[in-house]
Formats: structure tokens, C-alpha cells, sequence
């Protein structure tokens, strides 16, 4: 045989090796595709070829592997039980760019499913390995690097941790400063995942400066990327008063308000989370966002939006709320209450309805003028309704009662309070009974009107146990009138006054 023949042989076989790879690339990008491949050995198959001495191969092999890895956990399992992470973490080290690219969207796609495969991911050594790849000149290794360690951190905080004792978190620092738009995205987001599971991992993000370079990107014009940016400042001032008031810092009010009005729904929810994360800590907090004109905006935002988009920002307000009664009259006055009552109508999803009746609970539960305020909203027979649904969720139940005995016992507005007469249990009477028994022996106003509207007859009907609360209430209320007009109005008068008839003897005269 000539060497031409010799070489030729060659020749054939690294062209069947090279169409394999990519043969098996394309299948695996088809969900129909997977099982054939898995049962016909392809990780087997791959596995030698990660170390072919053709780098094309070599790259094809690890981005038909990744494709696997990320289609579901099991495959994701194949490639840690075929020993296969310690070869792309070697190969991480030593080969081209576009290798170190596929071999880190392996260990993303193997990653990315469960705390035991990201730990194995781990355990191979590749944090090392990809925090040294986020100082390539190349951005997308960089990026393929960022995104692996981000998905890693996600999971729980053992893991993210680990992400930042391999030294990644001043190196995504520097990524989020690059001009490269889907760097600084999936850096910022890696960010986010690592500081959201304890103080002191986002102590650590800030510490390496991340506050004041995220703080900048508020107002690209870029909506994925802010998206990452506000989920990042949100989960840093989550935690403490002293991590949102660096974030307060960074000067990122009044600019960030405008966010609420972004035409993409992920920057808007975002934006109303790192409000709310900010507003929840203390009442200096929520004033400062207050001046600021926070509120009014948030306020609109609610009214603009529907569904998950819209609770942060309900729950914002009602944070704000609950702070001091200062800042809960803020929230009146700016018609947040109204808005909150229209979501508590509008919204068909128990824990949206639940939010915003905690917020409604917190905005009326300081002073009578606050729970007016609310009453007069007419959101009173809408969270009784809540509370007594038979298909709603315990959280609603809870929070609507909550809500309603806030309101309530701060409430002298009986207007407002009159329907719930006729609807309310027991438990959420004796709150409505008790109102009126402070204010009618005061006002003879009201007391008229009691009686016209049927307020004492419905009073009258209410059976109370001897000797308790709602007795003493109805008492009090009966002692406001004269006997002859509680008699009047009890049940039973009518048939009484017709037995008296029927018993009365005529006076004849002569």
C-alpha cells in the first residue's frame, strides 16, 4: 500500500468521526431525538472523543454533550457517572477558546439541575477552572465561564459560597464593566444568584464594589439586561437595613422610577421589587422613597398592571403603610388605597388578593381617619366576601380577617360599616357591634339613622351569648333608645302587639 493509500484511511476515519459529532450535535437539539440517542450508548460514544486529537471534534463532541446535559437531569446524571466532568475541567485549562466554550456550557447544562449535580460540578474542581476563564481576553468564554458559575451559586447558598471562594466575584465585577452586552447580563445575573441566599454572600458581592457599577446600568437602554441589574440590587438589599442603605446610596432615586413605565414586564416587576426590598426596612427608608415620589409612582405602576406583575408593587405599599401612620396617610393621599381595593376586586389569584389585603389592613388599621380612609373605598364588603369564600386559601382567609379587624376597630365611619350588620360571622360582628357601641351613645345624629336604616332592628336580631363581649356591645347600643322603641324593634313585637289583639276584651258602653 502507498502512503497516500495509508493516509487515506486516515482520512476517512476522521471525517466519520467528524460527521458523527456533528451528526449527533444536530439530533440533540430535537427533544424527539434524545431518548434513541441515549439508548443507543451516545455518552459512551462521546466520551473518547472529548480528547480527539482534531480540536473540531473535540468541540462538537462537548456541545453535543452540553445539549444532552441540558435536556434533562437524568443524561445530566449519565455525564457525571461516565466520569466525564474531570476531562472538561482538564481540557478547560489547556484547550482553544471555542473548546473552553462548549466544555463550560457542559457543566452549566449538568449544573443547572439539582444541589447534588451543580455539587458534583463542584467536586470535579471546575470552579477553579472557570473563574480562571473569566480572565480570557475572549467575551464569550467569559461568558460561557459567568454563566456556569451562576447557575452553580443558584442553588443554595453551600454552593454559591463555593463560587465565591474560588475568587469569581471581583471577576464578574470586572465582566459587568465590559462593553459587551451579554456579558454584563449574565454577569449581573450570576451577581444575583450568589447574593441571594444570606447577608453575607451579598455582603460579599458589595464588598467587591458591585453596588456602584450595577447602580450605573439602571438606565441602559438594554431590558435584559436591566432585568439582571434590578434582580441583582434587589437580592443585595434584601437582607438588611445596612445593605438597602447602600444601595440607597448609589443614588439610584428618582432615576430608577421611571423603570415602572419600561415597556418590558420583567424590568417593571424587578424595579418594584427593589422598591419594595428598600421600603420594607424601616421608616426612614420609606420616606426617603417617599420624597422621592416613589409612592405616586408605584401607586400608578399598580394601577397600570395585573397579576405578578403587579404584587410587588402592592406589597410595597403596603410596607410603606405600615411603617408610621405619617407614612401610611402618604399612601391615602397619593390614592393608593383605591388602587389596592381594585387589585383586591380585579385579581383572580388567592395570594395577589392576599397581598393586597394585608396592604389595605396596614394602610387603615392607625386612626379612624385612616380607616375611613379605606371604608370609604367600599373594600369592607369585598374583603368579608374574601374571608368567607368556601374556595379560598387559608392565607387569604387569614389575611382578610386580619385586614377587616384592623380596619374595624379603628373605624367610626358607620356608613361603611352598616352592610356588614347583615353579613358578618360571628367573630367579625362583635368587631362591628363594638364600633357602633362607642359612637351612638355620643351622637344623636347616628342614632337616628340607626334606627331608619335598620341598624337597631338588625341589632335586635342578633343572638348573643349571655354574659360575653357581643352581649355588653348590644347592650350598650339597646341603652341609647328607649325601651318601648327597642321593644318595637325586637323580633316577636309584631306578633305580641296582634296576641294583645286577640285578647283584648272590648270596653261596651250602653
Amino acid at each position: 500500500m502507498t502512503t497516500r493509500q495509508i493516509l487515506n484511511v486516515f482520512e476517512q476515519y476522521q471525517k466519520a468521526r467528524t460527521a458523527f459529532v456533528q451528526a449527533v450535535a444536530d439530533l440533540s437539539t430535537r427533544p424527539q431525538n434524545i431518548e434513541t440517542l441515549q439508548n443507543a450508548g451516545v455518552m459512551s460514544l462521546l466520551r473518547p472523543l472529548l480528547l480527539d486529537i482534531v480540536p473540531s471534534v473535540q468541540q462538537t463532541a462537548a456541545l453535543a454533550l452540553g445539549r444532552l446535559a441540558n435536556y434533562s437531569d437524568d443524561l445530566a446524571e449519565a455525564v457525571v457517572k461516565g466520569d466525564i466532568l474531570p476531562q472538561l475541567v482538564y481540557s478547560l485549562a489547556e484547550q482553544n477558546r471555542f473548546y473552553k466554550k462548549a466544555a463550560a456550557f457542559v457543566l452549566r447544562a449538568v449544573a443547572k439541575h439539582s444541589p447534588p449535580l451543580a455539587k458534583a460540578v463542584v467536586d470535579s474542581g471546575a470552579l477553579e477552572a472557570l473563574a480562571i476563564c473569566l480572565e480570557e481576553f475572549d467575551p464569550g468564554v467569559k461568558e460561557a465561564a459567568a454563566w456556569a458559575l451562576g447557575y452553580i451559586a443558584r442553588h443554595n447558598g453551600e454552593l454559591a459560597q463555593s463560587v465565591v471562594d474560588s475568587g469569581a466575584v471581583p471577576l464578574l465585577v470586572l465582566c459587568i464593566q465590559e462593553p459587551e452586552l451579554s456579558l454584563k447580563r449574565i454577569a449581573a445575573s450570576a451577581l444575583s444568584d450568589i447574593s441571594k441566599h444570606s447577608p453575607e454572600l451579598a455582603q460579599t458581592v458589595v464588598d467587591s464594589g458591585a453596588i456602584a457599577h450595577l447602580a450605573n446600568l439602571t438606565l441602559n437602554p438594554d431590558a435584559k439586561l436591566k432585568r439582571q441589574v434590578f434582580s441583582a440590587l434587589s437580592q443585595i438589599s434584601k437582607h438588611s437595613v445596612e445593605l438597602a442603605e447602600m444601595v440607597v446610596e448609589a443614588e439610584i432615586f428618582p432615576n430608577i422610577l421611571t423603570c415602572l413605565k419600561d415597556s418590558d414586564e420583567y424590568v417593571k416587576k424587578n424595579c418594584a421589587t427593589l422598591i419594595r426590598e428598600i421600603a420594607k426596612h424601616t421608616p426612614e427608608l420609606a420616606q426617603l422613597i417617599v420624597n422621592a415620589g416613589g409612592v405616586a409612582a408605584v401607586i400608578d405602576y399598580v394601577g397600570d398592571s395585573a397579576g405578578n406583575v403587579r404584587l410587588p408593587g402592592i406589597m410595597m405599599l403596603g410596607y410603606v403603610a405600615a411603617h408610621s401612620e405619617n407614612l401610611a396617610m402618604a399612601v391615602i393621599v397619593s390614592k393608593g388605597v383605591v388602587q389596592l381595593a381594585i387589585a383586591l376586586q380585579e385579581e383572580q389569584e388567592d395570594h395577589i388578593q392576599a397581598a393586597a389585603a394585608w396592604a389595605l389592613g396596614q394602610a387603615g388599621r392607625h386612626t379612624p381617619e385612616h380607616a375611613k380612609a379605606v371604608a370609604q373605598a367600599n373594600v369592607l364588603p369585598t374583603l368579608l366576601q374574601c374571608y368567607l369564600r368556601a374556595g379560598s386559601s387559608e392565607d387569604l382567609q387569614t389575611k382578610a380577617k386580619k385586614a377587616l379587624k384592623n380596619i374595624l376597630q379603628k373605624c367610626v365611619h358607620l356608613p361603611a360599616l352598616e352592610p356588614l350588620l347583615h353579613d358578618a360571622p360571628p367573630n367579625i360582628l362583635k368587631h362591628v357591634v363594638a364600633q357602633f357601641s362607642k359612637v351612638l351613645p355620643h351622637d344623636a345624629k347616628a342614632r337616628r339613622l340607626f334606627v331608619t336604616s335598620g341598624g337597631l332592628k338588625k341589632v335586635q336580631e342578633i343572638k348573643a351569648e349571655p354574659g360575653s363581649a357581643l352581649m355588653e356591645y348590644i347592650n350598650i347600643i339597646n341603652g341609647c333608645y328607649p325601651e318601648e322603641i327597642v321593644r318595637y324593634y325586637s323580633p316577636g313585637y309584631s306578633e305580641r302587639l296582634l296576641e294583645r289583639i286577640d285578647n283584648h276584651m272590648p270596653i261596651m258602653t250602653n
